[in-house]
């Protein structure tokens, strides 16, 4: 009998790490934030740490949405390339976008540092590599994009990156801004964290509907309860897209993939984040442990049941992509599971407040930077509190 687990890797890792009770009586509060993942748990840590009596609810267990399937892979490299961003977008924002997901790595360490949290953290190189010889022309262009914003890259040839890594690619763009994190782990370590210092966390506790009243909101959850509050925060990811009136995303599925330990695997590789110019793109890296970890084989999001029914097809084909790329590694597949994210048109977050709703702010950091989309959304919604704008707030608002 071939049995085997599709429960995301990291839920598997770290087990059961903090419990919570779910919400049965009528609580207030400062601001409500929906959502307990690692934008939520971000989002949570922010507002704690400037004294906000905050709340906190989930209608799963803690960090079991997308936080518990992220490859966690820290780049400042957004989905869109910089020079075509450029093209969409203008210089300004472009450029300001990748240097703030850039600095926001830096910024997770500090914090990870100061928790003091055990989610393996790791600094990485990253490396952006042609798949095809016709992709060598615009990812050289997008090399020098890079280098005229100051951006620490290197060109790397096919050779160097065969000697290197045993990567077969025709070029790649080399960066040195980078790390992976687990970010079920860092979810559940900041929550834990700030509960110590008044933030309050209920899990299991779905939010029913809101209502806005004197210049409160009224959240009912699905056992009756009342949370009143100030304001609220959603982050809640692809999954917010069902209480909006216009399509911000277009909903993906993805596949990925953790092999066995394997002490076989080069230096250089264990400590380089990887991706390529195939759409959709391969991604593959290593884990605090050992083992190497890939995905991609992505498709437009039908519904779960279609979506999981592909797991042991997307698998296969992601094995045989990697054994053809580094010929050298032998990937014995240990788990795999699939998941559901969202694209946006421009490969941008959005991070503010949307006319519709009154007294609510919302943090959507959708597309492969999720997590250092998150950090820069716990900045932003803590300076709008304080009726501050940051520039980005601009390019990252509904309706743009």
């Amino acid at each position: 009998m071939n049995i085997r687990s599709n429960e995301p890797f990291w839920l598997v890792k770290n087990g059961l790490l903090y419990t919570y009770p779910s919400l049965r009586e009528n609580i207030s509060c400062d601001i409500l934030i929906v959502g307990s993942g690692i934008t939520g748990a971000l989002m949570a840590h922010a507002l704690t740490e400037k004294g906000y009596k905050t709340v906190l609810i989930d209608k799963r267990e803690i960090a079991n949405g997308s936080s518990s399937a992220t490859t966690s892979m820290l780049q400042y490299e957004i989905d869109i390339p910089l020079y075509k961003l450029i093209a969409q977008i203008g210089e300004q924002g472009a450029v300001g976008s990748y240097r703030a997901c850039r600095d926001s790595i830096y910024k997770l360490e500090k914090l990870i540092n100061e928790i003091k949290s055990d989610c393996g953290f790791e600094k990485k190189d990253s490396v952006y590599f042609a798949k095809l010889k016709k992709d060598v022309g615009w990812l050289k262009k997008e090399f020098e994009a890079r280098k005229a914003a100051d951006f620490e890259v290197v060109w790397l040839t096919p050779e160097e990156i065969k000697s290197r890594y045993g990567l077969i690619a025709e070029g790649a763009i080399l960066s040195k801004d980078g790390a992976s994190v687990d970010a079920f782990r860092l979810a559940h370590d900041l929550l834990h964290y700030n509960a110590e210092r008044g933030l309050t966390v209920y899990d299991k506790t779905k939010l029913e509907k809101v209502k806005y009243k004197g210049g409160q909101v009224l959240a009912q959850t699905e056992g009756g309860a009342i949370i009143t509050a100030g304001k609220i925060v959603y982050c809640t990811g692809y999954e917010t897209q069902e209480m909006l009136p216009e399509q911000i995303v277009k909903l993906k599925s993805t596949y990925a993939m953790v092999s066995e330990k394997n002490k076989q695997l080069k230096d250089d590789i264990c400590n380089t984040l990887f991706w390529n110019t195939d759409a959709p793109y391969l991604y593959m890296r290593t884990t605090s442990d050992g083992r190497l970890l890939a995905g991609g084989e992505d498709e437009d999001f039908k519904n779960p049941v279609k979506r999981d029914a592909l797991l042991e097809r997307k698998k296969n084909k992601l094995v045989k992509t990697v054994s053809k790329f580094l010929p050298e590694v032998e990937f014995i597949e240990d788990f795999c599971w699939c998941g559901t994210f969202g694209e946006t048109k421009d490969g941008l977050p959005y991070i503010g407040e949307h006319p519709k709703f009154p007294d609510t702010y919302f943090v959507l950091g959708f597309g492969g930077n999720g997590i250092t989309f998150s950090v820069m959304g716990m900045e932003i919604i803590s300076a709008m509190l304080e009726g501050e704008l940051d520039l980005l707030s601009y390019y990252f608002r509904f309706r743009r």
